[in-house]
């Protein structure tokens, strides 16, 4: 190992923990050692400092002890007599030197400068980290790379950021070079920023490198049940499970060594685009654990090759950029050449089965004005129209299929698209149609990507486009007879209706003996599938995480326990599992990965339960805030009276059915209330009970158990006549 490496990141290390320190007893003396000390709307504590140590930094003088660790941790700054060509050493300087930066970032909050403000977003909340955590789970997101300092120049900012979104990496930054940061060059060049297009500027500090790495602890603990304190597992996973890579961009100076050194404790090498010294054996690393002076047009690919990534990128033939990470781009009114669609033009879109003799594979046309056919600032009809035909394709796919037409249109840059069926909005961006974006494109990316991912479904795929508003109008007529019919299919759709479910074992990179059981009644907890997107998806790939259950016999009807539901659950989850009851929360609950949108939990005074949503960040009346449940019930564990569910499972009929059902529910943010409040007024409705959401408390009624029962008893909530639940 280099020495200079070695002796450059402990000093580094040295001067990081030293000036956390001397930011620690100025807060301290300033604010006393009792002050609250967190990443705001974040759980895990500190999560570098908690995944690896297991202590609870949740005030001034907690982040004491820490830094005392830290400084046990520096080594001896090498000499000639000393040195000693290993890394031991040199990696305790990164975890003592990640560990200092924690606290600093963390007092920032309190003291600042705020690390949120302009372009910088600080710590990712725990809603971000569900919602992106999915993506590395299912895939769409192979990894990150976490860019420090700068580039030599904007364009090649703007180079290398476009090319790991189009591998649909996400592009994590922090640091500077010479005062200047990526982030800096890219938002200079007009580059959106953020989580929504997979660009998340941390800060321009080196010290806000921790956010990246805390991204992978939290991914850790939440999704892969690693408990505080077990560093060995933590970085053991991070290793084999979250695929990231640091480039170091520019002039790496003795505290970015020391934030290397850190990295590779999680196995995350370091590509330089500079002369720096090498790490080239294996060890803690999967390959190299230092690369160095590669060329800007080549490290993009030399990272995914080091870190051993695997990449799959469709080649759709547009005039633009294309990946999933441009999906969150927006385009405002001002960057608009022309919309369809939005309230302003008719707007509907319909993918349905034809017979092999209606469908000419690859055929595209649009009928109506094309995109050289109208003004800047025009706004057109759009109808689009797509036509599949497969041998193994079903009436029930078609819905699947269609919302895709969402997604897929919006990976291409400078293209928007938001809603579906005859809600849809589209607009084209400036940008996008003065690099020859035409109509028609949406239907290549149509074809291509219904291709790619549903080729072992789909044989043939036509797209027809209208912009003409007597064709849109009429299409539009012909597709809600369809919606109609298929929203009275789904409605005959229950867990009785059907011998097979489906399992879902996506988080079980995450999560290794979680595993969902969906039914049609019943979607994935993390809300992203439900029965009919299992079926699909066990087509389109047999051997994939979507396999069918069947039911077998049923030994409980009530709790929902089959024969054939034990036996797969058993096996799938390593024989760790015995029993699942699908309509109990309290009798061999399902488990849980992390992604759950809401956790259920009992409030024993008032006889009922509780839900809350993963956005609300504020104390619940059982006491715990979100993330402290969360704790309790991730990592694929069973435990009696408490679930993590999708939110609009509340308003299922087999919710809690064991338990008493929706008349269980007692709390339950405003916001989740409000947000699938029409849903649970026509579940209210069928049970003879129209006045239940009424009854059910908000935080603006009640914040504490014994004020809940207050409600309760104020408003008459039917919970309190019911049997006891425990």
């Amino acid at each position: 190992m280099s020495k200079i490496i070695a002796t450059s990141a402990i000093k580094g290390a040295y001067k990081i923990v030293s000036k956390s320190e001397e930011i620690l007893n100025n807060a301290l003396k300033k604010y006393g050692p009792q002050q609250k000390l967190e990443f705001p709307n974040t759980g895990y504590y500190l999560p570098i400092i908690y995944s690896m140590t297991g202590i609870a930094v949740e005030k001034l003088e907690d982040a004491q002890k820490v830094i005392e660790e830290a400084k046990k941790l520096l080594p001896p700054i090498p000499s000639e007599r000393l040195w000693l060509p290993y890394l031991g050493s040199t990696l305790d300087a990164g975890i003592a030197t990640l560990w200092a930066e924690e606290i600093i970032e963390a007092i920032k909050y309190l003291d600042g400068p705020s690390p949120v403000e302009g372009i910088w977003l600080g710590a990712a909340t725990d809603v971000i980290i569900r919602e992106r955590g999915i993506e590395f789970v299912d895939g769409t997101a192979p990894g990150f790379a976490a860019c420090v300092g700068a580039c030599k120049d904007n364009k090649t900012a703007v180079k290398i950021a476009r090319e790991l979104q189009e591998k649909n990496i996400y592009v994590f930054i922090s640091g500077n070079t010479n005062g200047v940061s990526m982030a800096e060059q890219l938002y200079q060049e007009g580059v959106e920023l953020g989580w929504d297009t997979r660009i998340v500027p941390f800060g321009k500090d080196i010290t806000a490198t921790i956010y990246s790495l805390g991204f992978a602890a939290r991914a850790a603990l939440s999704f892969g049940g690693v408990q505080p304190g077990d560093y060995r597992r933590m970085l053991l996973y991070n290793k084999n499970r979250v695929f990231a890579f640091v480039l170091a961009l520019g002039e790496v100076d003795e505290e970015k060594y020391a934030n290397a050194a850190g990295a590779i404790n999680f196995g995350f090498p370091t590509i330089a685009d500079t002369p720096i010294p090498e790490i080239l054996p294996r060890g803690v690393c999967t390959y190299e654990h230092v690369v160095s002076n590669i060329p800007d047009e080549e490290i993009v690919a030399k990272a995914i090759e080091v870190r051993g990534l695997k990449i799959t990128v469709d080649k759709v033939d547009i005039p633009v950029a294309f990946g999933a990470a441009f999906e969150g781009e927006r385009v405002r009114k001002e960057n608009t050449y022309v919309e369809f669609g939005g309230n302003i033009t008719e707007a509907v879109e319909y993918l349905h089965m034809a017979d092999s003799s209606e469908v000419e594979d690859g055929k595209i046309e649009v009928f109506g004005p094309e995109v050289d056919d109208v003004a800047e600032g025009s706004a057109l009809p759009l109808g689009i129209e797509v036509l599949v035909y497969g041998r193994k394709m079903q009436e029930d796919f078609e819905p699947v299929m269609e919302r895709q037409i969402h997604y897929f249109i919006n990976y291409a840059t400078g293209i928007f698209h938001m809603g579906q069926r005859d809600i849809a909005w589209v607009r084209f961006s400036k940008d996008a149609v003065k690099s020859g974006f035409k109509i028609r494109h949406l239907g290549v990316i149509l074809h291509a990507k219904m291709h790619s991912t549903f080729s072992n479904i789909v044989d043939k795929i036509q797209v027809k486009i209208y912009t003409n508003p007597e064709d849109v109008i009429a299409l539009k007529h012909k597709a809600k007879e369809a919606f109609r019919i298929r929203d009275e299919r789904l409605k005959t759709l229950t867990d009785e209706t059907v011998d097979i479910f489906y399992s879902c074992s996506l988080c079980q990179s995450f999560a290794p003996n979680h595993v969902c059981v969906v039914s049609p009644e019943r979607p994935g907890l993390c809300g992203a599938y439900n029965w009919l997107d299992c079926k699909a998806a066990f087509e389109i790939n047999p051997a994939g995480p979507n396999q069918p259950i069947k039911k077998g016999e049923t030994l409980d009807e009530k709790l929902g326990i089959w024969k054939g539901v034990n036996e797969f659950v058993y096996k799938a989850s390593h024989q760790k599992l015995e029993s699942f009851s699908a309509y109990s929360m309290m009798i061999d609950p399902m488990t849980s990965c992390g992604c759950f949108e809401v956790i259920v939990t009992i409030l024993p005074t008032t006889n009922g339960v509780m839900a809350v949503n993963r956005e609300y960040s504020e104390m619940t009346p059982c006491g715990m805030k979100f993330s402290t449940i969360a704790g309790m019930v991730g990592g694929g564990i069973q435990t009696p009276g408490f679930i993590g569910i999708s939110k609009y499972f509340i308003a299922s009929k087999k919710f809690i059915r064991a338990d008493g059902g929706l008349k269980r529910l007692v709390w339950m943010p405003r916001q989740l209330k409000e947000e699938i409040g029409e849903l649970l007024r026509e579940r209210a409705e069928e049970m003879g009970m129209p006045d239940l959401i009424d009854k059910i408390a908000t935080e603006e009624n009640a914040v504490t158990e014994e004020e809940v029962l207050k409600w309760m008893e104020k408003v008459n909530h039917p919970a309190l006549e019911m049997e006891p639940i425990m």
